[in-house]
């Protein structure tokens, strides 16, 4: 059984890696259709993947600190 901080990686690297998948098809459907909507999912996905690896990264850092 995973233990809570496992269980919470895997849920930030899932979440960084969901939000970089939609952000890259927000980004193909405004290059094939010039949809603004798409463009606009694009920026917040991607910029919800930089968050979450920020945030992921202060993390780790936390549990080094705490092993």
């Amino acid at each position: 059984m995973l233990s809570l901080r496992s269980f919470h990686v895997v849920f930030i690297v899932a979440a960084i890696l969901l939000s970089i998948g939609v952000g890259a098809w927000g980004t193909q459907q405004y290059l094939q259709q010039s949809s603004s909507q798409g463009l606009g999912m694009a920026v917040i996905f991607f910029l919800t993947g930089i968050l979450l690896s920020l945030y992921a990264a202060r993390y780790f850092g936390k549990l080094k600190r705490l092993e």
